[in-house]
């Protein structure tokens, strides 16, 4: 029963990465016009929505499980949640002015910046504190333990944050993992 329970444990994370891959791969290769629906916005049971803090607009594919979970990283974070789901995510990452390169499998509107990726709230609310002129955060990839890609035994893949300078180059912003 423990070697089971070790398995699925040890598993689930690899299921879910594979699963935002496939979707945000699929979202990227789709031709078709991006058809996006909104769901009410939603609060963690026993989160507090910190009204301080802006709405938080996160724009994904339906089938990714890591996205909702990062999500729930939000929300236990004092943030109103709004999940928009979609299609295509290409138009939505160029619209927003995600850099080449940068992509992840979900991308966040978030007090006028954009947001892509398992980016830690507490980074998120730094990037509000200081309001600087910039178009946002990225964390490109899935770094293993980075919010929403939390690994059974703790472990943190090192991964840095990166600001998106207003013309699109990017310098970074936070270190998170070990030696971070």
């Amino acid at each position: 029963m423990n070697r089971i329970l070790s398995l699925s444990l040890l598993l689930t994370p690899v299921l879910l990465a594979t699963a935002c891959v496939r979707a945000s791969e699929e979202a990227v290769s789709s031709p078709a016009t991006a058809t996006a629906t909104a769901s009410a916005v939603e609060a963690t049971a026993g989160a507090k929505i910190d009204r301080e803090l802006p709405l938080a607009i996160v724009h994904k594919t339906a089938s990714c499980g890591c996205c909702g979970v990062w999500a729930d990283h939000l929300k236990a974070a004092g943030f109103a949640v709004e999940i928009r789901d979609t299609d295509d995510m290409h138009p939505v990452k160029q619209r927003l002015g995600v850099p080449a390169g940068k992509a992840s499998c979900h991308t966040a509107e978030i007090g006028g910046y954009v947001v892509e990726g398992h980016i830690p709230a507490s980074d998120i609310k730094r990037l509000l504190k200081e309001r600087p002129t910039a178009r946002g955060l990225v964390l490109p990839g899935m770094p293993a333990g980075s919010p929403g890609m939390e690994m059974p035994d703790g472990h943190v893949q090192p991964y840095t944050v990166e600001l998106v300078l207003a013309d699109g180059s990017t310098q970074p912003f936070a270190q998170h993992g070990q030696g971070g």
